[in-house]
């Protein structure tokens, strides 16, 4: 659902970070109706600038939240992809799933545990501007005296609370959901079994959002009734869209990618001129693109037709493969997928999907094979042999 069309913002410790369009929608709801609340105490102008100060960090609230998950499944050797906010939080996509409960327990619990910290501190902060009373006030939004720093820390405290509580409901695929899947899985070594019964808890949460929803209808709060109908689909989509992921990996358990790559790839030297090239493996095989690989045989990028065509022929016998290619530098281009990684892996790469294949290689960076989707395609055919 998420990370085809997000705008990149920044990368941060290497994991790119993007919003999608709907989020710029949201940002200025959000700045819409806190300006309207923050005008009952401060002056217009002032009211806007709170609003959009606390917007932001609302957001760089729920970024830090997606921060949480992506370190600790770093540290348990699952890859970040990404990281996107959108309208209705924020994702850390991961390349693969949790291979034991106890590192899908700590992925999960990771984020909660950042909200809490930030609840925390924007609490302690309070308390520490206006003293124990103004604090528990400000969690209110009645900040005393319309001091406008503790009606903002007033804001994160409360939103931040919200947002931890709502997460740990244990519906999948919040996170209380995946920390309940954990606690199953650990229960019954069964990730698929533990997968099934979260999403279920989660689509009949979803059903008592949407009834929420329509409560809110029949009452007249016409934002607040589609918002919550919204927000029930999306959690029942998810929980169906997990189940049913986690019975396909189920099928391809224990494959590696070595297992399905073409071990004979056709690549192209770095070195090689680009009318060599055009001549020799363009013009001779079809493809719209090739890997290219350095004299030690490590893979350095893509050289595409269109590349090779937006240079004057007759300049081509003088030009490398080289100086029109598509860079990967240090795997940071997401072209290329270890040998050895679980073929589960490949089902997030966004470069398999927009190449149609993807490049694997050795620890050493060398060029072992390639794998096309109609590889993965067959691997996750009901009737693929398991091994």
């Amino acid at each position: 659902m998420l990370g085809g069309g997000s705008i990149q913002l920044a990368r941060i410790s290497g994991i790119r970070i993007g919003v999608e369009p709907s989020w710029f929608f949201v940002l200025f709801l959000i700045i819409y109706l806190l300006t309207g609340y923050y005008g009952a105490r401060f002056a217009d102008g002032t009211a806007f600038t709170l609003a959009v100060v606390s917007a932001l960090l609302f957001f760089l609230s729920l970024l830090l939240h997606e921060l949480g998950h992506a370190v600790v499944a770093r540290r348990n050797d699952i890859g970040i992809i990404g990281i996107d906010l959108w309208m209705l939080g924020g994702v850390a996509k991961m390349d693969r799933d949790s291979d034991s409960p106890g590192v899908e327990f700590r992925v999960a619990a990771a984020g909660p545990l950042v909200t809490l910290l930030i609840a925390v501190a924007c609490f302690g902060a309070g308390t520490a501007i206006a003293g124990v009373g103004g604090a528990v006030d400000s969690t209110r939004f009645e900040a005393a005296g319309g001091n406008e720093v503790l009606a903002v820390l007033g804001y994160l405290t409360f939103i931040n609370a919200l947002l931890l509580v709502f997460n740990l409901v244990p519906a999948f695929p919040l996170d209380g959901g995946r920390i309940a899947r954990a606690a199953i899985w650990w229960r019954t070594e069964d990730r698929a079994q533990a997968t099934r019964l979260a999403a279920r808890v989660g689509r009949g949460f979803s059903f008592l959002v949407m009834a929420g929803g329509v409560f809110f209808l029949l009452d007249g709060d016409l934002l607040n009734g589609v918002w919550f109908i919204f927000i029930g689909v999306f959690l029942g989509q998810a929980a169906k869209q997990a189940e049913a992921q986690t019975a396909i990996t189920s099928r391809i358990e224990g494959l590696r990618v070595a297992d399905v790559m073409d071990a004979e790839p056709v690549v192209v030297p770095a070195t090689l001129s680009l009318g060599r090239a055009w001549d020799e493996f363009f013009l001779r095989y079809g493809h719209p693109w090739f890997p290219v690989v350095d004299p030690d045989g490590r893979f350095s990028g893509l050289i595409a037709r269109e590349a090779v065509e937006g240079v004057p022929e007759a300049d081509r016998p003088g030009r490398a493969v080289a100086s029109v290619m598509a860079v990967d530098s240090d795997g940071a281009s997401g072209l290329r997928v270890g040998t050895d990684e679980p073929l589960e892996a490949l089902l997030a790469l966004e470069g398999l999907q927009r190449l149609g294949a993807i490049v694997a290689v050795d620890p050493e960076g060398r060029l072992r094979g390639v794998v096309t989707v109609d590889q993965v395609r067959r691997a996750l055919s009901p009737t693929a042999p398991a091994g």
